[in-house]
This record gives structure tokens, C-alpha cells and sequence, in this order.
């Protein structure tokens, strides 16, 4: 099966402003996920879909090809799901087709290789997606509420739970990786309409960066894990 691996990165993020480009460590963020991508010998290209000239040149300094996404699907309300469509169409206009699409959002970048063999492994006949998750550190039975008329409720009710532990397991989704088919995009609206399976990644590798305050926590993280090792 021809797998190519997918980076979608607007220019015009809105959390932190020029995310993508922003440097961790001394390397665009970007960067991360196209050198993780590099690793994984099952993948056969690696596109970076944007519709920034900034984005397009780092992502081309750092060894990948750029799609030209077009203005109406980059804002900051428009679907991911749209971009990932044009995606696939502009390969196919080129005569390029593929089997597996794989997308490795710009916001995971403690993620491992192992994280991402482990989507494409369990990627099979059986599911439409593969995608990562992490456990979640609170439970919609047992401590997350909700508000209504001044008051609070449990989210979920729990009904003789009293303790955590004895709560249903929880996941959070996490951006380290998203396996699926082209023909599955297509059909499809969303990510839940079909079949979907989650890999879970452990909790030091599943940060999303979103805002100033989790870059400085992938800081940290890789500062420390550059030390464990040298």
C-alpha cells in the first residue's frame, strides 16, 4: 500500500499567532512533524498543505512538498475536513494516487515514530480511521460538570460511582496522528461517521501545543529529554 503522510498548516493561526513557524528549540514547529514523517520508511512522500508563503518555504527547506491551499478553506473557522479533501483532489489532478492518507498535525511535536507505526499497523479492512488518544486525567462521571441555571451537574451522570477509579475510562483526543483512506475522506463528513479506532499515547507525548503556555511545556519536555540522553 502507497502511504503519503499530510502536514496542514494555515498561516493565520489564531491561539498563537505564526505557530507553525514559530521556533521550539531552535526549529520551526513544523519542522517536527515533517522529520518524524522522514523516519517512517512506509511512507512514500510527505506533503505540507498551506497558504503561506512562509510555511511553503520552510516546509521545502526541510524536505517536503507544498500544496497550494486556497484562502477560502484556511480561515480560522473553516473545516480541516475541506482541507483534507483539496488535498487529495490536487494529488489526483497531478496523477497521483495513494492508498493510506496520513495526517500529522504541526501540534504534536513530542510525538515518536513508534506513535505513528503503531496507527499505520492497526490501520486495517475493519476500520475507516485510526487515530491517537491519551487517558484522560478527569472523568465526565465522576469530576466535570456542567452549568445550568446557576447550578451544577455532573456532565455525565454516574450514578453510584463514587470514586474515580470506578468511573468508565475516559479518553482525551490527541493530534499525534490520524490514519485513514482517501476514498473514506471523500464520502465521509466527519471523523466519527464511520468506524474509528483509537491508539493510545502516553501522556508525555500526547501535548497539543495550542498556546503560548503549552510551548512552554514542549520546552521543557524536550529540554529534559535532551538531557535524559546526553
Amino acid at each position: 500500500m502507497t502511504t503519503f503522510a499530510f502536514i496542514f498548516a494555515r498561516g493565520g493561526s489564531v491561539g498563537v499567532p505564526r505557530k507553525n513557524v514559530k521556533e521550539l528549540l531552535g526549529k520551526p514547529l513544523i519542522a517536527y512533524s515533517i522529520e518524524i514523517a522522514k523516519k517512517i520508511s512506509s511512507i512514500e512522500r510527505i506533503f505540507v498543505s498551506t497558504d503561506d508563503q512562509e510555511i511553503s518555504k520552510v516546509a521545502k527547506d526541510y524536505g517536503a512538498e507544498v500544496i497550494d491551499r486556497p484562502s477560502i478553506i484556511s480561515q480560522s473557522d473553516s473545516p480541516e475536513w475541506l482541507a483534507w479533501r483539496h488535498a487529495i483532489e490536487a494529488l489526483k489532478e497531478k496523477g497521483m494516487d495513494f492508498d493510506v492518507f496520513l495526517s500529522l498535525p504541526t501540534t504534536s511535536p513530542l510525538r515518536e515514530a513508534e506513535d505513528i507505526k503503531a496507527c499505520l499497523n492497526s490501520f486495517d479492512d475493519s476500520v475507516d480511521m485510526v487515530l491517537t488518544m491519551a487517558e484522560s486525567s478527569r472523568s465526565p462521571w465522576f469530576n466535570m460538570v456542567k452549568e445550568k441555571d446557576g447550578y451544577l451537574s455532573l456532565l455525565i451522570e454516574g450514578g453510584d460511582i463514587s470514586r474515580r477509579q470506578d468511573a468508565p475510562k475516559s479518553y482525551d483526543l490527541t493530534t499525534v496522528a490520524y490514519v485513514t483512506r482517501p476514498e473514506y475522506i471523500m464520502s465521509a463528513d466527519r471523523i466519527f461517521q464511520g468506524r474509528v479506532k483509537g491508539i493510545t499515547i502516553p501522556q508525555e507525548r500526547s501535548l497539543d501545543i495550542d498556546t503560548e503556555f503549552d510551548f512552554l511545556i514542549a520546552e521543557l519536555i524536550l529540554k529534559n529529554s535532551k538531557k535524559t540522553y546526553e
